[in-house]
């Protein structure tokens, strides 16, 4: 394979020591809110959002106040990505069946779908409010009949963030709390003396969310690794540079470490993409953020087939990948490990990001090559049961289960079986020999 990186990120040494650092700062951060609970809630709430409100939980009278400042035309829209998010999560809950089998006669095997009773969502919002990341969120655990939704975000400039408010109500968050970072999903996770806790953590996030959703991974559930946004495109000369040019900065605005990678079979629209690049940062309202990811994270890798690029992208795994070529389909029928895919040059992340209807809560770091994103399925825990319903069914798994317990030396689980051979059997089933 002859594949050539015209520009690099960072050394994946610096990269690792930058993760170390995170892991600190939020290992002490957990200690003190698990220790000091509100108190300390509310000390990093002052400290990093300068924002310490009697209550962080808003009332209802506070949340219609809030919603009441959206512009018709802006909850219209609100309404519309809700209801695109919606109707793709119900035809993915619709996918997901009970079922009940019978395995041999009177044996009956099922398995039931049950949502998580209780879920903290993250909507990221310090730098930009997240309006979509409620809907992908919020409105996502409410078409699983999630009994019990809490949602969190920080405060946007000192207040509440109207907009982000109303699509959290309106997604259908039964209690709201604005607060931000660590100390968010910290006191959802852990509890505190206001804050029941959840049993469930969802949505992205900055690294230090991400890595707090780590540490905590185990006292509750979370969904994925959703760390800091990354994006790739997979581009031939069927697309130009500022097409590429376009998507890549489109999402290293985000923040100072979005990683944002090109990949391509074609030298010209590499160096082309790369001037582009240029030309963009000095007209771009946010590069002072997207320069530094770029400079830092981005990547453009030159490869020399097809084949070649689609091992790349696996490799690498970013959580969205833009597939601008003459055979999208061919990506999408061989690529394996990704968050999304965002197919032909019609289509781009930002759709996924806010409105098209599929979750843009997805994995970061190579998860994507153990999960997929956040879907309604996340919400859902799959739980089997087991009947047997006569007594020859009994005698008959009984007398198996009593010889394979025995093979392990389990004389204990041996003898819960033999009880039922002996009380079932009725002389059917010879004790310790399988029925023919």
């Amino acid at each position: 394979m002859a594949i050539e990186y015209l520009k690099r990120g960072k050394p994946e040494a610096e990269r690792s020591e930058d993760d170390a650092k995170v892991r600190s700062i939020v290992e002490g951060t957990l200690h003190e809110i698990e220790t000091r609970g509100d108190a300390a809630v509310r000390e990093l709430s002052e400290k990093f959002d300068n924002y310490a409100p009697p209550s962080f939980r808003l009332s209802p009278s506070e949340i219609e106040a809030l919603m009441n400042q959206v512009s018709p035309r802006d909850m219209a829209d609100i309404k519309f990505a809700q209801e695109q998010v919606r109707k793709f999560a119900q035809a993915q809950r619709d996918s997901m069946l009970d079922i009940e089998v019978e395995t041999l006669p009177g044996v009956i095997l099922g398995h039931k779908n049950i949502p998580v009773q209780s879920v903290g969502c993250y909507v990221p919002g310090g730098k930009f409010p997240m309006v979509a990341s409620a809907h992908m969120s919020v409105a996502t655990a409410s078409v699983a009949k999630v009994p019990r939704i809490v949602a969190a975000t920080p405060p946007f400039k000192g207040a509440p963030n109207p907009a982000v408010i109303a699509a959290m109500h309106l997604g259908g968050a039964h209690e709201i709390y604005v607060l931000g970072g660590i100390q968010a999903v910290g006191a959802m996770a852990i509890g505190t003396e206001t804050i029941d806790p959840v049993h469930m953590l969802v949505g992205p996030g900055n690294a230090f969310v991400a890595e707090a959703k780590r540490q905590l991974f185990g006292r509750v559930g979370i969904d994925l690794f959703a760390g800091p946004t990354e994006t790739m495109v997979i581009a031939d000369e069927t697309v130009d540079a500022e097409m590429c040019a376009t998507d890549l900065l489109g999402q290293a605005e985000h923040g100072y470490n979005s990683p944002a990678v090109l990949v391509t079979n074609s030298r010209k629209l590499a160096t082309e993409t790369l001037a582009e690049i240029d030309r963009l940062l000095e007209i771009l309202p946010t590069a002072e953020t997207a320069a530094k990811s770029w400079e830092d994270y981005g990547e453009v890798v030159l490869c020399d087939s097809y084949e070649e690029m689609l091992a790349v992208a696996d490799d690498i795994a970013s959580e969205h990948v833009q597939v601008m070529t003459d055979r999208d389909d061919w990506f999408l029928e061989n690529m394996t490990c990704y968050g999304a895919l965002f197919l032909g040059a019609r289509t781009n992340v930002a759709n996924g990001d806010k409105v098209i209807g599929t979750n843009h809560t997805l994995p970061t770091k190579k998860a994507g090559r153990y999960t997929g994103g956040l879907w309604v399925g996340k919400f859902l825990k799959t739980h089997s049961y087991q009947k047997v319903l006569t007594d020859e069914a009994a005698a008959e798994i009984g007398a198996y289960c009593s010889r394979l317990c025995m093979l392990e030396g389990f004389v204990g689980h041996a003898e819960q079986a033999n009880i039922r051979v002996r009380r079932y059997g009725g002389g059917n089933v010879p004790y310790g020999e399988a029925a023919e």
